[in-house]
């Protein structure tokens, strides 16, 4: 059940993107004929009166049809109601709707979770938590006897106090004593005790002690029931995460060899959704919300076969005041396409073997 629920949340998703376009369409009196979810042969699907309806088999997305290049459509080439024949503002404003749409509904599903179920927020205790020592025996952590669970609650007699600050000012003090003694006073099961340690230096230089650091405290959910409260607390949550999400994206493209592992397919997105829906499926608001932010600014992105680069060939026609050749449009997005759908398999059978290490 949980892996559905986390299924069922992407193809909502991808559900809203869709709709975004074909609203924004609609709305203008611009033909649309086709509605997708999915790629590839068709499962279900419906005809309306001037639209069709469909899933496909492979859920790797969807898209809007339009008419204009559809050789069985009985439209008239120079009807004005063709997507290709309205003006440049009306085209932007029907392929950046998706992405508007995807924004919007990650706003409203925060503001829910505020007003529903609260949002989580960190109980911070005194000292930093070690969720793990690497490298058991040969590590200096471990030689000094500091085992996975433990808290480390000073340094050198200087408490470790009860804040996000914690970990950093332990980190600092590691990284900037190589091959230098320090005193870690270390709690574990109500006992302290006191441990020395030697950081090793690393490649750059940096002290190591070879553990890994987690702050100390626990989750606590705050509900807000004040609407107007919800409403504000759901934009500040909002800011928070297209913030981080914008950096993630900036350190990928910064750092992509060291980054590029950690690209998500729809099978990993999947696998976590599926772990969050039977830990706290509450917290599934939020993750439906930082999917929907991606999916945003991924699209958005001017990359062929993205919105974003058929917004890039909209700047274009309007500083040359026309298009260009059809030809060069049509060869750029058809590979940009097979790209991107190589990229999908690839993390697709990635993900899923990671699955089963």
């Amino acid at each position: 059940m949980s892996v559905l629920a986390a299924i069922a949340v992407l193809a909502l998703l991808i559900l809203v993107h869709e709709l975004g376009h074909f609203m924004a369409a609609r709305l203008q009196g611009i033909h649309a004929n086709r509605f997708s979810l999915g790629f590839g042969p068709v499962l279900w699907k419906y005809q309306g009166p001037e639209t069709e309806y469909a899933i496909r088999a492979i859920p790797l997305g969807g898209f809007v049809g339009f008419p204009d290049d559809d050789p069985d459509s009985t439209i008239p080439p120079d009807d004005p109601n063709l997507l290709r024949n309205r003006p440049l503002v009306d085209r932007a404003i029907v392929i950046s709707a998706g992405v508007i749409a995807n924004l919007i509904f990650a706003y409203f599903l925060l503001v829910a979770q505020v007003a529903t179920v609260g949002v989580q927020e960190f109980n911070y205790q005194p000292g930093v938590r070690v969720p793990n020592v690497a490298s058991e025996v040969s590590s200096v952590a471990a030689k000094a006897g500091i085992k996975s669970g433990d808290i480390i609650i000073a340094v050198d007699g200087q408490p470790l106090g009860a804040s996000k600050e914690a970990i950093q000012f332990l980190m600092q003090e590691i990284q900037s004593h190589p091959n230098e003694s320090l005193k870690l006073t270390i709690e574990r099961e109500a006992k302290k005790f006191d441990v020395t340690v030697v950081p090793q230096p690393g490649a750059d230089g940096k002290g190591r002690i070879g553990i890994g650091l987690a702050p100390n405290g626990n989750i606590e959910r705050k509900r807000i029931g004040n609407i107007f409260a919800a409403f504000s607390a759901g934009a500040s949550e909002f800011q928070r995460i297209v913030v981080l999400t914008v950096q993630g994206f900036g350190q990928l493209i910064k750092n992509f060899s060291q980054t590029a592992e950690q690209v998500a397919g729809p099978v990993a997105i999947v696998a976590i959704g599926a772990n969050i829906a039977k830990s706290d499926a509450a917290s599934l608001f939020q993750f439906a919300a930082l999917i929907s932010i991606n999916l945003a600014i991924i699209n958005i992105l001017p990359l062929p076969a993205l919105d974003g680069g058929q917004l890039a060939f909209l700047l274009i026609e309007g500083v040359r005041g026309k298009p260009l050749p059809t030809k060069i449009q049509d060869g750029v997005m058809q590979t940009g396409l097979m790209v991107l759908l190589g990229l999908g398999i690839f993390l697709i059978i990635r993900d899923t073997a990671n699955l089963f290490r």
